[in-house]
C-alpha cells in the first residue's frame, strides 16, 4: 500500500480530461480532506469534447467533473447524472430530431440550458463554469478547489477516419467518433480544431505558474489533454515551469479502462506501452506513475522517472492512494 506524502503541495494543478481524470480528481480532494492539507487543487478541464446539441452547449469534461466531486454523477458509467431519465430524449427521437446518437438525460439537460442561456447572455465559458460551480463544488470543497475550462473559445477535436458507410476518409466530431461508431473504426489523425486560435482562460496560465507541482491526470493524451496543451501558451508554461510535473498514464497492461486511448495510442503513436504514453508528453513531464502490470516494460522512458502502483481506480480509496502517488512520489 502506498502511504500518503507527509506534506502535500500547497497548490496542485490538475490537466485533465474523462472520466479516469475526474476519478483521479476525487482521489485528489480526498486526500487532501483526509491529510488535513489546506492545499488548493486547480484543474484545467478539456473543452475539445465540446458540442452543440439541439441549440445547447454541452461540455462534457467540466460537467463530468463537476458531477463526480459533487456527489451527482452516475457511478456506473462514469457520466452523466446519477437517477437520470431519458424522457426527452425519446420525445426528441419521436420527432425524428437528429442527433439520435447522442442522448441528452433530463437532469443533465438543465444544467446545458442553465450554460446556454448565460453564454447566450454574454458571458464567458470561464464565468459560466464558475457560476455552476456553485452548486456543485463550492458547497462541498469551498475555495480548496477551482475548476477551469482551457479556454473561453470555441475549440473541437475532430478525428479523421474513414467512413463506415462510404469508405471515403473525413473528419468527425470526437463525439460522433466514441459514441456512434464506438471508436470501432482506426483514427488516423486527431485535429483540435480553432485551438491555434484559442486563448487560455482567464486563471489557467497563473494557475500552471503558481502551481509547487503540476500534474496530468491518467486522461487520453490526444482527444483530453493534447487539446488544452495545443491552446496558446499552455504548453510552453508547462514547458517552461520551474516545478515537478508528474503524469498518470491511462493504460494498464497496454489497455484503456475506458475510451479509446489505447486504439490511438496503438495507431497514432505505434504502441501502447510506458515509453508510448511519455512520449505524447515529451520535453513536459518529470515521472510517469505507471501500473504495477507495467513493471517489466519500462524501457524507453529516457529522463522521465517511472512511479510503479496500482493505478485502477476501483473505490474511493484506490483515487486516494493513487492521488498520494502521484502527488508524493515526485522526483527530489
Amino acid at each position: 500500500m502506498t502511504a500518503a506524502p507527509r506534506e502535500l503541495p500547497p497548490k496542485v494543478t490538475v490537466l485533465s480530461g474523462g472520466v479516469g481524470g475526474a476519478r483521479f480528481i476525487q482521489g485528489v480532494q480526498r486526500l487532501r480532506e483526509r491529510t488535513g492539507s489546506d492545499t488548493e487543487i486547480t484543474v484545467i478541464a478539456n473543452t475539445g469534447d465540446d458540442i452543440w446539441l439541439h441549440g445547447l452547449k454541452v461540455c462534457p469534461d467540466l460537467d463530468t467533473v463537476m458531477y463526480t466531486l459533487g456527489d451527482g454523477i452516475d457511478t456506473d458509467r462514469g457520466w452523466g447524472r446519477k437517477d437520470e431519465t431519458w424522457h426527452a430524449k425519446e420525445e426528441l427521437a419521436a420527432y425524428g430530431v437528429e442527433p439520435t446518437w447522442f442522448g441528452l438525460g433530463d437532469r443533465d439537460l438543465a444544467t446545458h440550458l442553465v450554460r446556454t442561456q448565460m453564454l447566450d447572455a454574454g458571458y464567458p465559458l470561464s464565468a459560466v463554469t464558475e457560476a455552476l460551480c456553485r452548486r456543485w463544488l463550492a458547497p462541498a470543497h469551498g475555495q480548496g478547489l477551482r475548476l477551469l475550462p482551457m479556454s473561453d473559445d470555441r475549440v473541437e477535436t475532430h478525428i479523421v477516419i474513414d467512413d463506415p458507410e462510404s469508405g471515403e476518409r473525413r473528419a468527425v466530431h470526437f463525439q460522433e467518433y466514441w459514441i456512434r461508431h464506438q471508436a470501432a473504426v482506426p483514427a488516423h489523425s486527431v485535429v483540435a480544431i480553432g485551438a491555434d486560435k484559442a486563448t487560455p482562460a482567464p486563471g489557467v496560465l497563473e494557475a500552471i505558474a503558481a502551481a509547487d507541482l503540476l500534474v496530468i491526470a491518467p486522461s487520453n493524451p490526444y482527444v483530453s489533454i493534447a487539446p488544452i496543451l495545443a491552446a496558446r501558451g499552455i504548453r510552453d508554461a508547462v514547458a517552461q515551469r520551474s516545478v515537478p510535473c508528474v503524469a498518470v498514464s491511462p493504460l494498464i497492461s497496454g489497455r484503456a479502462v475506458k475510451g479509446p486511448a489505447d486504439q490511438m495510442l496503438a495507431t497514432l503513436a505505434g504502441g501502447t506501452s510506458p515509453k508510448h504514453v511519455a512520449r505524447c508528453y515529451e520535453g513536459l513531464i518529470d515521472a510517469l506513475v505507471v501500473d504495477e502490470s507495467d513493471v517489466l516494460d519500462l524501457e524507453g522512458l529516457g529522463s522521465v522517472r517511472p512511479i510503479v502502483a496500482r493505478t485502477l481506480m476501483r473505490d474511493a480509496d484506490a483515487r486516494r492512494r493513487l492521488a498520494a502517488t502521484a502527488l508524493g512520489g515526485v522526483p527530489a
